[in-house]
């Protein structure tokens, strides 16, 4: 019987068809697999309210889950209400929007006739459909989006349900965890559960906390160019926070156009644009990493690349999931050896990576200095010869 050695291509075949049907499986379990993400995130953020109930208060496990289900529905109930009343009101006034919009842009087009002779037939063609009309129609579908967005969490009725198990039976999940994974000490196994738990409970508590805080600057800034329902697009575009880098962009993009709508000067747009993106350098930049620390340690890149490939994935959902699954994957690569490598690449870079290399060449022919004279020094110390 003869064996035949495999050829040296056979594992980066295997390696790529193993990531393949992974993916596959993603995205066709993405219905089953997305609610469970999120109630698994949700019910680590809500855990330390449950341990308080069971160990202060003396709850039962199963009561200490429901109250907590119950404060949690209660509280995104609130905020559905908070956020449907100002739709409405925002829907409501669109046609006043609409005829400031279409004014301008016909003040645009005069403007661009008067002093370059471009008038509006050369740019747009007689079957183009009337810009007033248009607005109309993206004003509506815009209220329509916002208004089914704000239904997702209670259309997800099995969020809870995963919830209220997560919970309850928590540490029979751990046991498991431990029986799947026998040949890993126990010591390890808790180690990198405690660690993925950590992770999550700082990214989300520290979310929180900067949304509250961006939401408030935003609002501020908001009031002081005098926009309507400052409050609301403040707290919107820090909602959107939950899709990182590009959700406050986009919702800078909605106050801005009611400025443009409601007030006599195109600056007013403008600062609305310049108030957000000095509040993102904010957040970027000081309140994130002073409230979240290092403990979600994700470099710039490759969150950018977990963004991409998960809202590819799973859409919107998948973007809002990205940052905690890399997080957590970051972990169990870094104590798991053969993948340690990339557990690196996801991490954050030290100073020393972000320097030229004629300074790393310089740094490492000082430091061979500092011992060539440590040498001599210790050679020409007659005590120490």
């Amino acid at each position: 019987m003869k064996f035949t050695t495999p050829h040296p291509s056979a594992p980066l075949a295997y390696n790529l068809v193993s990531i393949i049907a992974i993916v596959f499986i993603l995205y066709i379990m993405q219905p089953f697999l997305v609610p469970l993400f999120i109630s698994l995130i949700l019910s680590i953020m809500v855990y330390p309210i449950v341990q308080f109930l069971e160990v202060k208060l003396r709850f039962n496990r199963i009561i200490s889950a429901l109250t907590v289900l119950l404060i949690l529905g209660i509280i995104i109930g609130i905020l559905i209400w908070l956020i449907s009343v100002q739709i409405s009101d925002f829907v409501n006034k669109s046609d006043l929007y609409t005829n400031r919009l279409t004014a301008l842009y016909d003040e645009i087009f005069q403007y661009l006739e008067a002093h370059f002779g471009i008038n509006e037939k050369q740019l747009l063609s007689q079957s183009d459909i009337k810009f007033e009309a248009l607005l109309k129609d993206n004003f509506s579908r815009i209220g329509n989006l916002l208004s089914s967005s704000t239904s997702i969490l209670s259309d997800l009725f099995l969020i809870p349900i995963y919830i209220f198990f997560f919970l309850l039976y928590r540490n029979f999940f751990v046991e498991f965890i431990h029986k799947a994974f026998p040949e890993k000490n126990n010591k390890l196994l808790n180690i990198i559960l405690d660690q993925i738990y950590d992770v999550q409970k700082s990214y989300l508590l520290g979310l929180f906390t900067v949304m509250l805080i961006v939401g408030l600057l935003n609002s501020i800034g908001l009031l002081v160019l005098g926009i309507e329902n400052a409050f609301f697009f403040g707290f919107l575009a820090a909602l959107l926070l939950l899709i990182p880098y590009i959700g406050i962009i986009i919702g800078s993009l909605l106050p801005a156009v009611v400025a443009l709508a409601t007030k006599d000067s195109v600056w007013y747009s403008v600062g609305v644009i310049g108030v957000f993106g000095f509040v993102q350098f904010l957040e970027g930049n000081f309140i994130t990493p002073k409230i979240t620390g290092s403990k979600v340690s994700v470099n710039a890149f490759v969150s950018i690349l977990s963004l991409i490939l998960f809202s590819m994935l799973w859409g919107t959902s998948g973007m809002i999931l990205a940052l905690p699954i890399t997080a957590s994957l970051k972990i169990i690569f870094d104590h798991t050896p053969s993948l340690r490598p990339y557990g690196f690449l996801i991490g954050e870079p030290t100073a020393d990576h972000l320097r030229s290399k004629a300074w790393s060449r310089l740094k490492h022919w000082e430091e061979l200095k500092k011992e060539k004279e440590a040498e001599d020094s210790n050679s020409s110390d007659p005590e120490a010869s």
